[in-house]
């Protein structure tokens, strides 16, 4: 049965060959009134249209659904505003792809529900302050890069040494001793050892004094020396003395509040006044301390920031004993009254190192004549002046005996304190460089020169094993 042709349809377009209907036009494409032929896959014969009992698919304004293509088991989702969805074409290009799917358009009077945000940090769900949580997967979290050519953010510093300190008084005194300083055996003896210096000296400063200035004069220049002294008690005077001389400074903010609680933790099992001393920084990489003058105790920054604070407390509990046993005052004070002595001898020795090079030039003869001359002086000072002489010679030994018993007097102080085992270990690290820097000679084919002889005697600080089988008995207590 044929139907008469639609008034409204366009012409005819041209006859395919695969065409079901031979003979008759293509159906006009989407839009046109006349029916769309059948979809790929479908039965041979199409059911008729208009009349039969199954309706051909509408199209698109139609409210009739369309059938599911070949192979799709659930039908689009409906478009707004139209009951059923018609059926993309295969020139409509697919609709883009959003990250967790495509965005929900809210509904009347709903609220709105957005796309997941990123995660702040890999492995953390973010919380809302309302509302469902958004079940969309995050994107992967990237860490920012620093851009080209910024500066590169610097590391982070060092741990500081442990404060493995007992803290036993925080900084209060139990006791407060009868002294804050003194001079025991070892000061008085280095006291003792310095006076033929100090002889020599006078002798020196008188001569030169009374010689240039005159008499009257001369006496003044001599009794300003022998109380110039007193300036080794002289706040300002130690200070300009170990800044210039001994090369130490005041401790910055943070080497401060490091020291000073390790420092009264120390006085204060002394006994002693805190604002005694004055505490000083040495930049170095040994580890060291020093007690200089009569107020001034330095330790280097090594020690300060590289070492537990019981074996820093016990640093500087050695150093204390110096100061509480007057060995820094005598010392320094020795050494000051001796200086234009020592300034004399330095000039005689390079006036005949002199006259030595100028005669060797001449002949070997006249060479030999100032060695003799040089031989019959020194003979005749142990002749005419052998009290003097004698002990001007044998006063480095001495005074380097007298310092290696001050060493020992210093670590009983900082024992008594209750820092034996804490002295013990720094004493091992002191073994521990000697032994790495012979390993490393060694390894070099090099051999350390060991002292021996005389210059042993002249070395002013024991060994180290001396001074740990000189805490033996501590250690056995477990103090």
């Amino acid at each position: 049965m044929s139907y008469p042709p639609d008034p409204a349809a366009p012409e005819p377009g041209p006859v395919y060959p695969d065409s079901p209907y031979p003979g008759t036009p293509a159906p006009p494409y989407p839009g046109s009134a006349v029916p769309a032929p059948p979809y790929p896959g479908a039965p041979a014969s199409s059911p008729p249209y208009p009349g039969s009992a199954v309706p051909a698919p509408p199209y698109p304004g139609s409210a009739v659904p369309a059938p599911p293509y070949p192979g799709s088991a659930v039908p689009s989702p409906p478009y707004p505003g139209s009951a059923t969805p018609p059926p993309p074409y295969p020139e409509t290009p697919a609709p883009p792809t959003y990250p967790g799917g495509a965005p929900q358009y809210p509904a009347a009077g709903a609220a709105p529900s957005y796309p997941a945000a990123p995660t702040a940090h890999p492995g953390v769900t973010p919380t809302y302050p309302s509302g469902p949580q958004p079940t969309a997967t995050a994107p992967p979290y990237i860490p920012p890069q620093t851009p080209p050519g910024a500066p590169t953010p610097a590391a982070p510093p060092e741990a500081p040494a442990p404060d493995d300190l007992d803290y036993r008084h925080a900084g209060s005194r139990i006791h407060v001793a009868a002294h804050q300083r003194g001079a025991d055996a070892t000061a008085i003896g280095q006291l003792a050892v310095q006076v033929p210096g100090f002889l020599v000296s006078l002798a020196v400063v008188a001569s030169f004094a009374v010689g240039i200035l005159g008499t009257a004069m001369g006496w003044l220049v001599i009794l300003a020396w022998l109380a110039s002294g007193a300036l080794v008690f002289h706040r300002p005077t130690e200070l300009a003395f170990a800044r210039h001389v001994m090369k130490l400074r005041a401790p910055l903010a943070e080497e401060r509040a490091r020291l000073e609680p390790v420092w009264r933790e120390v006085t204060a099992r002394a006994g002693i006044e805190a604002h005694t001393y004055e505490l000083m920084v040495e930049s170095s990489t040994d580890l060291n301390a020093v007690a200089a003058a009569g107020h001034v105790v330095g330790v280097t920054t090594y020690a300060l920031n590289e070492i537990p604070s019981s074996n820093l407390a016990a640093v500087l509990a050695h150093e204390l004993g110096h100061h509480t046993g007057g060995h820094a005052w005598t010392g320094l004070l020795g050494y000051w009254y001796s200086l234009p002595g020592r300034i004399a001898w330095a000039f005689m020795r390079g006036i005949a190192r002199i006259a030595i090079r100028v005669a060797s030039v001449f002949s070997l003869a006249a060479t030999g004549m100032v060695y003799l001359f040089i031989g019959m002086f020194v003979i005749g000072g142990f002749v005419a002046a052998w009290y003097i002489t004698v002990p001007l010679v044998a006063a480095p030994y001495l005074l380097a005996y007298v310092g290696r018993q001050g060493e020992l007097r210093a670590d009983r102080q900082a024992a008594d304190l209750g820092f034996a085992p804490h002295l013990a270990q720094v004493l091992h690290h002191f073994q521990a460089q000697e032994d790495a820097v012979k390993a490393q000679a060694a390894a070099q084919g090099r051999q350390l020169k060991e002292p021996g002889g005389l210059a042993k005697l002249l070395t002013t600080h024991p060994d180290n094993h001396t001074r740990l089988q000189a805490l033996e008995p501590y250690l056995q207590l477990g103090r």
